[in-house]
């Protein structure tokens, strides 16, 4: 008898539910513990509502992001896989998937970092934790990068490869270590934003009134622009649980639950951080350093012990970790998706016997070693979120677009029809945001006199998708005619079962 030949894995394994979703996502909120001690140190309480603003806009993001994805549950990889089936009856097939090859090489842009910055900043908290001694230093990249420690780059170089390691073994075993690093972060530090009501004396509204910037700084609005670009960066990354809702075994139903709690989850950690940070500290908001902001709140609240430097920097650690776990993977699913569609060199999406894009998620694991050695997290930031705020001001434009010209399309969950004109106007702030606030926020944000050069590194990044689309169209037209229709008919797929839908 013949041996039966087994056929190839096609598409990721619908390994989780709505929770999975949820909880890997969390990451994204979890990047507020990186953001948000640079941002009320640099703004004061200016950044109280500079961050609440962008914040609501992105829960309306993900409210958006829940709607599509209920539409075309399959796609996997979050915001750009989306793009170029939204924006199809405005543009036309060949238009809209390179709109959303741009934007999934984008979006790649602009999460992966998130693993070098987690990584600088958790090794910084091991290294102060246990006093392992800070060892030499490099300086890479001149005035792009910052000086790092060896012990820094060390530590960031194997806990990057040590996450890779349930990335590579599925979504059900991400999920599962997703869901202890969420649990044993974020519980403790949401409890944290809410003590100060427990604690009488301790939050002062008069350090919010107004909503001041700190002494000796001139807010106008080329300063509070130039802050949003990188704040956009971290403060809508709720809507990382899109990039696994396509991996949900009901789809519909979860991509909903998923979008909407991770959303209103997220608008509340947001907001209610910055506040807090503000009204307890006041004028004692001196320092960036998310451990050591963490611990002086921390101290206010409870009075001064070497027990808090635990309670906090742990949790801290752990949401690090998380956050890092989502920037492998999550991304790994936007690049392998690109890939699907054609867009982007077919070695990003080989899918391994685990059902997951290992090569994707592999090649993010790289890149992060090379961003590591930057050194510095606000640098990171900008050129970041040059792919990063493309990626989700497009999304946004690309639900307008479809909702305003298919109108009549099936829809298992539907927004009310206003709020396509509200993504329209975030759409537009955003690109305010993104062109005026990147190109001056190197000056504002990271130093004076830096120029615009790290945006522009970004826009040089986000350039090479063209390049990388070429080396597909080429590597296609050179396959042997049987395997290359094969590769079209698989391609064309996804664009016939959404036209279909």
């Amino acid at each position: 008898m013949a041996a039966t030949i087994p056929e190839a894995q096609t598409g990721l394994a619908k390994g989780t539910n709505w929770w999975g979703a949820f909880v890997i996502g969390l990451a994204g909120t979890i990047l507020v513990t990186g953001i948000a001690p640079y941002a009320v140190q640099g703004m004061g309480a200016t950044a109280i509502w500079a961050i609440g603003v962008n914040t609501v806009f992105g829960l309306v993001l993900c409210l958006c992001l829940a709607e599509l994805a209920c539409m075309w549950p399959d796609r996997t990889g979050g915001i750009p896989s989306y793009t170029a089936a939204s924006f199809e009856p405005l543009v036309g097939k060949t238009a809209a998937r390179h709109l959303g090859g741009l934007s999934g090489w984008s979006y790649w842009l602009g999460w992966f970092p998130v693993a070098p910055i987690n990584m600088i900043l958790m090794s910084a908290y091991l290294s102060s934790l246990f006093g392992i001694p800070a060892g030499g230093t490099i300086h890479l990249f001149g005035s792009f990068g910052a000086p790092i420690s060896t012990t820094v780059l060390i530590i960031s170089f194997v806990g990057l490869l040590a996450v890779y390691v349930p990335c590579y073994f599925g979504v059900k075993l991400g999920a599962g270590f997703a869901t202890f690093l969420g649990v044993a972060s974020m519980v403790p530090l949401t409890l944290l934003i809410l003590l100060p009501l427990f604690k009488t004396g301790s939050f002062h509204w008069s350090n919010i009134a107004g909503f001041h910037a700190p002494k000796g700084v001139d807010a106008n609005f080329t300063f509070i622009i130039a802050w949003m670009f990188p704040i956009t960066w971290s403060v809508i990354a709720m809507e990382a649980a899109a990039c696994y809702v396509g991996e949900c075994r009901n789809g519909p139903r979860d991509a909903k639950i998923a979008m909407t709690a991770e959303g209103i989850y997220g608008m509340l950690i947001y907001i209610l951080t910055p506040l807090v940070f503000v009204g307890v500290l006041g004028a004692a908001l001196t320092t960036s350093d998310p451990l050591t902001l963490y611990t002086d709140f921390s101290s206010a609240i409870f009075g001064h012990g070497s027990w808090i430097k635990w309670f906090i920097g742990l949790p801290l650690v752990l949401a690090l970790l998380l956050s890092v776990l989502n920037a492998i993977m999550g991304t790994g699913r936007s690049l392998y998706q690109a890939s699907e569609d054609g867009m982007l060199p077919r070695w990003f999406g080989q899918v391994n016997r685990h059902g997951v894009p290992s090569r994707a998620m592999a090649f993010n694991v790289a890149a992060s070693m090379v961003v590591v050695l930057f050194g510095s997290p606000v640098r990171i930031y900008i050129f970041s979120n040059a792919g990063y705020l493309f990626a989700c001001a497009t999304s946004l434009a690309g639900y307008f677009v479809y909702r305003q010209l298919r109108p009549d399309a099936e829809r298992p969950l539907r927004l009310f029809g206003w709020v396509r004109f509200l993504a329209l106007a975030i759409f537009l702030f955003w690109a305010v945001v993104y062109f005026y606030g990147g190109w001056n926020a190197p000056n504002i944000v990271v130093a004076p006199n830096s120029g615009p050069l790290l945006f522009i590194l970004g826009l040089v990044i986000m350039a090479l998708y063209f390049p990388l689309y070429f080396w597909r169209k080429r590597s296609d037209q050179r396959r042997p005619p049987l395997v290359a229709a094969t590769a079209a008919a698989a391609a064309a797929a996804p664009v016939l079962a959404e036209e279909e839908s």
